[in-house]
């Protein structure tokens, strides 16, 4: 209660449904001013377009995907293979400079040994029911991340825009890609 001027008491103090009116408003401010409750975003760059280096980025893309995070991967020279429908499907591995390959770079450098070493990854993917490239890419474009082609890459390299898998962005520059890496909560390299 307050007075009014002649001293006598008046009932004009908010109600409780006013006031806990007044802490919604304020508390939805502060979330907004703080970014609790905004969506976590992810920006990935994705440089190569080896069987190795294709996953990743999907793997990072697909899994923050699953936990809520908005998720865009700006793929770049090599790197725009994984989303070629074709070439996605016929990725390599090399063996030549690789730390982790059990072949030496003498014999890792004859004819062929890239090829053996790619069907030596793909039977040992297939083995342990790892999901494939194409497998990965269908799941993270329905989980909504979005898979941007950059463009100065799609003209230098003459690929053709309708060869990308369905539901990947085409036109993206490098400005675009920054935008979003600034916005972006996660930023990689890849």
């Amino acid at each position: 209660m307050s007075t009014d001027a002649s001293g006598a008491a008046t009932d004009d103090a908010p109600s409780r449904a006013e006031l806990a009116a007044r802490v919604d408003e304020l508390e939805a401010a502060l979330a907004d001013a703080t970014g609790e409750d905004a969506e976590k975003k992810m920006s990935i760059i994705a440089t190569k377009g080896t069987l190795d280096m294709a996953y990743p980025p999907l793997i990072l893309a697909s899994t923050a995907a699953a936990f809520g995070y908005e998720v865009t991967v700006f793929h770049t020279f090599w790197g725009l293979d994984i989303l070629h429908e074709e070439r996605s499907s016929d990725l390599k591995l090399s063996s030549v400079g690789n730390p982790n390959m059990p072949v030496p770079n003498a014999l890792a450098a004859l004819p062929g040994m890239d090829r053996v070493t790619t069907t030596l990854m793909e039977k040992r993917i297939a083995d342990n029911d790892t999901a494939t490239v194409e497998e990965l890419l269908e799941t993270s474009l329905e989980m909504g991340v979005e898979f941007q082609a950059c463009q100065m890459t799609i003209d230098l390299m003459d690929y053709d825009e309708d060869d990308f898998y369905d539901g990947v962005t085409t036109g993206v520059g490098a400005a675009t890609a920054l935008e979003d890496m600034a916005d972006a909560d996660i930023q990689l390299l890849v």
